[in-house]
């Protein structure tokens, strides 16, 4: 532990009162000033927060620097993506060594019939190479840079993009004549990210955001024509519903999808007829989740359709796209704890993702007779999923695949045969060997008899989890249905190498075991979500794998919000946390509907506005109003930034001064020019997760 003797003052945070009444019940809430976001004494607390951050971690900026250059050594710096072909192109991405973004790059085909990716170099362009879009060169002059939607037209004649220079996701959006190089007069500001071309390049469809950050509204521009003659294709005026839209892989209609946690809802309009009315997929009913993908089966167009009525896992049926609240055909039927993910069709096959054993896993759908043949692998642990498959009839599926010890991989899978072949695994320099490292899932106890899982990595030279009782960095999430996938990590390998193991504490709220899991970890069943993840220490503790004195814990957003509940539920477990961008002011944040996104998430959290027992329910574990008096807290650090238009600054200011009342040591790290992923550049980003992992490492007595 660090000597806090000599150490330097924290700032004094004012008390203001601010009374705040509902149901009966008033809480002062004495920093809720500091939400003031544009009030200059808001801006010097925060930069009074920042010094005193970097005073107490001074002593670790050795230590920073040798992870950064760790993480830096392991990089090929300068490297490229597979390409992935789209028309008569080969479409890829470079890095450069010394530039903090990403290049996008084509290459033509060598003819019709090529299917094999070419051979890059990194040291060398592909013959007939033409850089389309340059971040570094676009981020000349901002301190952040965020590319939102980046699209080229489908005759390679056209590229749009869009840009953030904040951090709080609004983009420009702009469009560039490829062949003449010039930038055109269209420019399309405020959007959210994801817009695209019309199949035949005329026409942008794109989304733009309520005060509320709500992406509510769904736009068709004419390139050439002034912004303010876009046309509305879809509004929606429930506060409670996301709105996107993208077009199906065949190109033969645009889907206009919304959805809230529980509910959605699709509207197609043909492609050829993008002024029509939209015609509704199946009408929403609350509680009822679907997704269509588009396929042509015997010359017929149909749609396959997974839903959730009447089958909590999910079932795939099909329709016909002429009539969609038709006749519905069963092709994969509902099997509890079975949860259906996704579907991906193309012409003459589909793709379906699935989970099944805490696992993600990919099958092969024949649409003749519905059979499912899963792609199979020999790691215990993994990750896999479909990526850069924009043709409607390719020969080969491009997959996604890495485990906690194995680097991401890219596949391409032969249709006519099955064979996996190996198109490109991630670098890793500096003498990396997988061998090295070992991975396996262990289950903990949960109060209510549930066994929760919980993965574990290491590095097999400081010998197998417990046989002696290791440091122990533990991270969670567990909201959402959103699961922790088993996946590699560079920077992860800076603690494993230290002797540290790397444990997921997949706790129910996520979506690791099935929708039920995620059931039970939500609304009046949230506190399921903190005390797994307590029980995931306590186990790794009572079996040997680790003590409290060397367990640190991590999670962000959501999971920033498990970290604030399980450090006031079990202080005396861990000796550090750290909170990425944390929920942990949740109560005053959803009872507030004019803040961003909270009427969306009252189908996660619940409604404390309008009902008195998800107020007295939320009231009991949302961090910042119970942190206690008369404990010892384990060390913390919160970081956030200033642009997140997600989980506002204000939250983990807030937390962070109450925690100070009751004599915690708490740090707080504010970017002043960022959102809710952080730093934009990949230097950056390794600087603030060296800067992360650091303090990690001091609070486990691993900084020498």
């Amino acid at each position: 532990m660090t000597d806090l003797q000599h150490q330097p003052t924290p700032p004094v945070t004012e008390r203001r009162s601010a009374a705040r009444t509902h149901h009966g019940d008033t809480f002062d809430d004495p920093y809720e000033w500091l939400r003031a976001k544009d009030d200059a004494e808001v801006v010097a607390h925060l930069e009074a927060e920042n010094a005193y951050t970097t005073a107490r971690t001074a002593h670790l900026a050795p230590l920073r620097d040798t992870i950064f250059g760790e993480i830096k050594g392991r990089t090929l710096e300068t490297d490229l993506s597979v390409p992935a072909r789209r028309g008569d192109w080969w479409y890829y991405g470079r890095t450069v060594a010394g530039a903090q973004y990403g290049i996008q790059c084509r290459a033509p085909l060598d003819s019709p019939d090529d299917w094999t990716p070419p051979t890059l170099s990194p040291d060398r362009p592909v013959p007939g190479e033409q850089v389309l879009f340059d971040g570094n060169v676009e981020a000349e002059g901002h301190e952040f840079f965020s590319l939102g939607s980046f699209e080229i037209s489908n005759d390679g004649t056209r590229m749009l993009y869009g840009i953030d220079t904040a951090g709080d996701e609004r983009y420009t959006v702009r469009v560039r004549d490829l062949v003449s190089g010039e930038t055109l007069a269209d420019e399309i500001p405020g959007t959210f990210s994801g817009a695209s071309f019309s199949p035949d390049g005329r026409f942008i469809v794109y989304t733009t955001v309520d005060d509320a950050w709500r992406p509510d509204t769904v736009w068709l521009h004419e390139i050439g024509t002034p912004v303010d003659a876009d046309v509305k294709l879809f509004h929606e005026s429930d506060d409670r519903y996301w709105v996107g839209a993208d077009f199906t892989r065949s190109d033969r209609f645009l889907v206009i999808e919304m959805g809230s946690s529980i509910t959605s809802e699709e509207w197609l309009l043909d492609a050829d007829d993008l002024r029509a009315e939209p015609r509704v997929v199946w009408p929403r009913r609350e509680g009822v989740e679907y997704s269509s993908s588009h396929a042509v089966v015997d010359g017929e167009d149909v749609l396959y359709i997974l839903h959730n009525d009447g089958a909590l896992d999910f079932e795939l049926v099909r329709v016909a796209a002429s009539d969609p609240r038709g006749e519905r055909q069963t092709v994969i039927p509902h099997r509890t704890g079975h949860r259906l993910l996704g579907v991906d069709t193309f012409r003459d096959w589909g793709v379906v993702g699935y989970r099944r054993d805490g696992l993600a896993r990919l099958g092969m759908l024949s649409y003749a007779d519905g059979t499912v043949d899963e792609i199979s692998f020999d790691e215990p642990l993994y990750s896999v999923g479909t990526g850069g498959n924009p043709e409607w009839a390719p020969p080969v599926l491009r997959l996604g695949y890495g485990s906690f010890v194995t680097p991401g991989t890219v596949y391409d899978y032969v249709i006519d045969g099955g064979e996996l072949v190996l198109r490109k695994r991630q670098p890793v320099l500096g003498g990396f060997d997988p061998a090295d490292y070992g991975q396996a899932r262990v289950w903990a106890p949960a109060d209510d008899g549930t066994r929760v899982p919980v993965s574990l990595v290491w590095k097999r030279s400081f010998g197998e989890p417990g046989a002696i009782p290791r440091p122990v960095h533990l991270y969670g999430y567990g909201s959402y249905e959103h699961s922790i996938e088993p996946g590699f990590s560079v920077a992860r390998l800076s603690m494993l190498d230290r002797g540290v193991v790397f444990a997921v504490a997949h706790v129910r709220g996520g979506g690791e075991m099935g929708r039920q899991w995620y059931e039970d970890g939500k609304l009046l069943a949230k506190r399921n979500t903190f005390t797994d993840f307590v029980a995931a220490a306590r186990h790794l503790v009572s079996e040997g794998y680790t003590t409290p004195d060397r367990i640190v814990a991590e999670g962000g957003s959501a999971g920033g919000l498990l970290m604030g509940a399980v450090a006031n539920l079990a202080p005396e477990l861990f000796a550090g946390v750290l909170a990425d961008v944390p929920f942990v002011d949740a109560l005053t944040t959803i009872l507030d509907p004019s803040l961003p996104l909270t009427v969306i998430e009252w189908d996660e959290w619940g409604d404390p506005l309008h009902d008195a027992d998800v107020y007295a329910y939320m009231k009991s574990y949302s961090p910042y109003e119970n942190v206690r008096e008369g404990v010892e807290y384990p060390r913390m650090l919160a970081v956030t930034s200033l642009n997140d238009t997600r989980v506002l600054y204000v939250e983990p200011a807030k937390w962070v001064a109450r925690l100070r009342e009751v004599g915690a040591d708490a740090l707080l790290k504010c970017e002043m020019v960022a959102g809710h992923g952080g730093v934009s550049g990949r230097y950056n980003a390794w600087r603030e997760r060296a800067f992360e992992l650091a303090w990690l490492l001091d609070v486990l007595g691993l900084a020498d």
